[in-house]
C-alpha cells in the first residue's frame, strides 16, 4: 500500500471500529496494515480525542408496567467479571414476557429489555471466564443465573436456587442488539441450527422437552400433548422423537393435519367428544402434557391417565385446576408442574433438535416491528413463535 493509501485507511479507521468490538480494537485493526510507529501514533492520536469513542445499540424497552413499546439508543454494555456480552441474533418473543410489558412480576426495575429466547454470539468475554470463546454461537434463557450457595445449589439443583435470577427481568435480555448475560446462563448452539430457530428452543423448546424427558414415560408409552400452540407444537414433535406413542389433543378437526404432519399417532378433537374417554381407549395415558392453559380443560383430562399416569403443567393458566382426588388415590395418579431447566438442560435441548430434526414454526419481525410481533403472540395468533431477528 502507498504511504497515501495509508494515510487515508488510517483517518478512516474510527469509522470502522463497529465492526471490531470498539477501541480495544484499535491495534488489531491497524497493525496488518501499519508500522508498529504508525499504529501507535494512531492509538495516541484517539485517546488524546476530545470526545470518546461512544458506540450505540438498538433496544427495544419497557420503561413501565403498562407502558409502550420504545426503541432507543444505549451505550455498548461492557461485561463484568463471569459474564460475557452476547451479539445478539435472533430473540423469540414469549408470553412471559408479559411479566416486563405489563409490570406483574414483583421487584421489576425499570427501564427493562424483555427477552429470554436469545440466539447471538459471543462478543466480549468478561474477567474470568473459561470454557467460551469470542465468536462462538450461544443462547440465553429464561433461567438467567443461579447463586451455588444456597441448599439447593449445593446439592446440584441448579434449576431450584432460592436466589435464582430470569433473563429480561431481573437485567436486560434480548430484544437488543448486545446484552450482558452471566457464563452461568450460556447454552451452546449447534452449527446445524440457524438462530431464529434456536431462540425459541431455549425457552418454549426446553421446557416441554424437559418435561418430558423427565416424566417417567417409557419408549412406547402413551404420551398425550394437550394443545397445539406455540409449546404444544414443540411437544407433540419432542414426544415422537422420544419415542413415545405420540397423542395430540387439541380442538376441532382442522387441527389433525397439523397434528399428524409434526408427528402425533392420534389425534383427538376434544370439541367432538370426551378427550379423557379417548385416551382410555388407548390404554390411558402414562403422561399427558398440558401447554394449554385453560383450568377447565386440564382438570377434566386427569381420567385420562393411565395407572401411575402423571399430568405434568408447564404452562400456567390464571385460574387454579379443580381435580377430584378419588382418581388420583384410585389409579396412583398424580399431578405435578414443571420448570423449564437450566442452560444445561437449554443446550442438551438444541442438540436433541439438531439431531431429531425437531424444528418450531416461526414467524420473524425485525426489531422495530417488536409491537406488532408482541401483540401477535399476545393474541394467540402467531404461528407458532414469533422472533425478533437483529
Amino acid at each position: 500500500m502507498s504511504p497515501m493509501g495509508q494515510r487515508d485507511e488510517l483517518a478512516n479507521a474510527p469509522e470502522q471500529l463497529d465492526s471490531v468490538g470498539g477501541a480495544a480494537s484499535v491495534v488489531d485493526l491497524v497493525l496488518p496494515h501499519y508500522s508498529t510507529l504508525a499504529a501507535a501514533k494512531f492509538c495516541e492520536r484517539t485517546s488524546n480525542a476530545e470526545e470518546p469513542i461512544t458506540i450505540k445499540m438498538k433496544t427495544a424497552q419497557i420503561s413501565k408496567p403498562g407502558g409502550d413499546w420504545e426503541l432507543v439508543e444505549r451505550e455498548m454494555p461492557q461485561p463484568d467479571v463471569g459474564q460475557v456480552r452476547v451479539r445478539v441474533e435472533a430473540c423469540g418473543v414469549c408470553h412471559s414476557d408479559m411479566f416486563v410489558k405489563e409490570g406483574s412480576w414483583p421487584g421489576i426495575q425499570y427501564p427493562r429489555v424483555p427477552g429470554h429466547e436469545v440466539a447471538g454470539r459471543i462478543d466480549v468475554l468478561g474477567t474470568g471466564v473459561t470454557g467460551w470463546a469470542n465468536g462462538q454461537r450461544v443462547g440465553v434463557g429464561w433461567h438467567g443465573g443461579h447463586c451455588f450457595q444456597c441448599e439447593q445449589c449445593r446439592r446440584g439443583d441448579f434449576a431450584m436456587c432460592v436466589n435464582r435470577k430470569v433473563t429480561g427481568i431481573d437485567f436486560d435480555g434480548g430484544y437488543a442488539e448486545y446484552m450482558i448475560a452471566p457464563a452461568a446462563a450460556l447454552a451452546a448452539i449447534p452449527d446445524e441450527l440457524p438462530a431464529e430457530e434456536a431462540g425459541p428452543l431455549m425457552c418454549a423448546g426446553v421446557t416441554v422437552f424437559n418435561a418430558l424427558r423427565n416424566s417417567g414415560a417409557q419408549v412406547g408409552d402413551v404420551v398425550a400433548v394437550h394443545g397445539l400452540g406455540g409449546l404444544g407444537h414443540l411437544g407433540v414433535q419432542y414426544a415422537r422423537q422420544m419415542g413415545f406413542e405420540t397423542v395430540a389433543l387439541g380442538r376441532g378437526k382442522d387441527k389433525e393435519a397439523l397434528a399428524r404432519k409434526l408427528g402425533a399417532h392420534h389425534y383427538v378433537d376434544s370439541d367432538a367428544g370426551d378427550a379423557a374417554k379417548e385416551l382410555q381407549k388407548l390404554g390411558g395415558a402414562r403422561v399427558i402434557l398440558a401447554t394449554a392453559p385453560n383450568a377447565k380443560a386440564i382438570s377434566a383430562l386427569v381420567d385420562g391417565l393411565s395407572v401411575d399416569g402423571k399430568l405434568l403443567v408447564p404452562a400456567a393458566p390464571t385460574e387454579p385446576l379443580s381435580v377430584s382426588v378419588t382418581p388420583l388415590i384410585a389409579g396412583r395418579r398424580s399431578v405435578a408442574g414443571w420448570y423449564c431447566g437450566t442452560a444445561r438442560d437449554s443446550q442438551d435441548t438444541l442438540k436433541f433438535s439438531a439431531l431429531s430434526g425437531v424444528h418450531p414454526m416461526i414467524e420473524k419481525y425485525p426489531l422495530d416491528r417488536v409491537a406488532e410481533a408482541y401483540e401477535l403472540m399476545h393474541s394467540g395468533k402467531a404461528r407458532f413463535r414469533a422472533v425478533l431477528t437483529m
